[in-house]
């Protein structure tokens, strides 16, 4: 098991010793203080932390869990709005002990499931207080008395503050603790939480409300419903999404048993696109649909025999014409995949070329899927930046300047600056994609490669040279 690093221990220490600072004053609070409130909120908000698995779900076959947890089972933070109902209703003090024990009881993953708990803890007990505080600090001096809509810019202020001591102390967690790179370790937290906690902050509001009104607590707990509804419709969309993913590894296993130096290329290719799709600015789920034709983007070589595949040597004419029907192949694989959308396109036309001399039909400049146009420079920059037999791997510089000279005949000019753009960026870590197989690729008999670097601009036959 990986020790956690000195330096996320005394990060998490310290933020327990200021969540221990900020419940502290609770002590002084006396009986007047709504101790009573404050039990029922923490016992509320420790089931709901507790109860992470869908009762509407459970039974269903546990699958490996994803970065928003086990399908079939609710998303983490689904028990924020009780947290912020405690924060509209109590002082800031029992507003972060309402936090502690749902915290400290909630499942934590290995490695390190102590340190995750206590973090997990101290993070909620400061998010609570912050948000308790924003609250009495923006709003009505009484707000038991307040009409409703003067209490909807204090809950939304709380519920911000909230989301943003989430987002600042988890990126520096993930940085510490996880070694995630310091520019992309808030990027996912800043997009993820804040429309998240804008609906939490209204729906604990309404608790809020119900709580003091004459229908009581039990009234508040109504509001948990559509809470749970959706939480329900959200496990129903991640086992789907679980199910997609598990098809398209599937696909990926049998090509990569079939033609083993391709192991780890789709995988490569399907990262390269992301990364092109993300500077063109595409939105998030055409990101998703390019990430799984990246992947496929060679299916089709299941329906290549096997012997013209593994061949040692060069291919024969008619070998040649074999390997290109790879596209249709391909096509023809996925047809009835609903969810791949326009990946479809992609594996069938990531072969076009620019100029029209490409395959399968040789398409030319717009005529060719915006997608496919995207996979094909992918794909290229990974065959250039990959080992094969005949060749060691070019350096990503020399790969970027290929494909410029390329550009415009065999490659769209506007993807290879996207991508060219997207590799000073962010870099590029083959190893990061493929470190999970556990075993090196197998070398390449000679003559193969997806991309040959000596043939990538001589004319119609560039194109060809990415068959194999």
């Amino acid at each position: 098991m990986r020790e956690l690093p000195a330096a996320a221990r005394v990060y998490i220490g310290c933020a327990a010793l200021a969540a221990a600072l900020c419940a502290a004053p609770a002590l002084r609070l006396g009986a007047a203080a709504p101790w009573t409130g404050a039990l029922a909120l923490a016992t509320l908000h420790g089931l709901c932390e507790r109860i992470r698995r869908c009762p509407l779900t459970d039974g269903e076959p546990r699958r490996a869990p994803g970065p928003d947890g086990p399908p079939g089972t609710f998303p983490p933070g689904w028990a924020a709005p009780v947290l912020l109902a405690g924060s509209f209703l109590l002082p800031p003090p029992l507003a972060a002990l309402v936090a502690a024990p749902g915290a400290a009881l909630a499942p934590a993953a290995r490695p390190w499931p102590i340190a995750r708990r206590l973090w997990h803890t101290a993070e909620l007990a400061l998010a609570a207080w912050a948000s308790a505080q924003v609250f009495r600090a923006v709003g009505p001096a009484a707000p038991a008395a307040a009409p409703f809509p003067e209490l909807l810019p204090p809950a939304l202020a709380g519920a911000g503050a909230c989301c943003a001591v989430l987002v600042g102390l988890g990126g520096g967690v993930l940085v510490l603790a996880e070694r995630h790179p310091a520019r992309t370790a808030w990027r996912g937290l800043a997009a993820r939480l804040p429309l998240a906690y804008l609906v939490h902050g209204l729906t604990g509001l309404m608790m809020a409300v119900l709580w003091r009104s004459v229908y009581g607590p039990p009234a508040a707990l109504l509001v948990l419903l559509p809470v749970h509804l959706t939480c329900w419709a959200w496990a129903q969309y991640q086992r789907e999404r679980a199910a997609h993913q598990a098809t398209v590894r599937a696909l990926v296993r049998a090509v990569d048993l079939k033609d083993r130096y391709t192991r780890g290329h789709s995988e490569r290719v399907g990262r390269a696109s992301v990364l092109i799709a993300r500077e063109l600015g595409l939105p998030e789920d055409r990101l998703e649909v390019l990430r799984f034709a990246g992947i496929l983007h060679d299916v089709g070589k299941l329906g290549v025999p096997t012997r013209v595949l593994r061949k040692d040597g060069p291919l024969t004419p008619q070998e040649r014409r074999i390997i290109e029907l790879h596209p249709e192949y391909g096509h023809e694989i996925v047809r009835g995949i609903g969810f791949l959308g326009e990946a479809r396109a992609a594996i069938l036309h990531h072969h076009e070329r620019m100029d029209g001399s490409g395959y399968p039909y040789g398409l030319s400049g717009a005529q060719i899927p915006e997608c496919a146009r995207v996979v094909a420079v992918a794909d290229a920059f990974d065959a250039m930046t990959s080992t094969r037999s005949y060749r060691r791997a070019r350096p990503v510089s020399a790969a970027v300047a290929e494909l410029r000279r390329c550009a415009g005949t065999q490659f769209d000019p506007r993807m290879v600056r996207a991508l060219a753009a997207a590799l000073d960026r962010y870099g590029w870590r083959p190893e990061r994609v493929t470190a999970g197989e556990g075993r090196a690729p197998e070398p390449a008999p000679a003559g193969r490669g997806n991309v040959p670097p000596t043939r990538l601009s001589h004319g119609p036959g560039a194109a060809r040279g990415a068959a194999r």
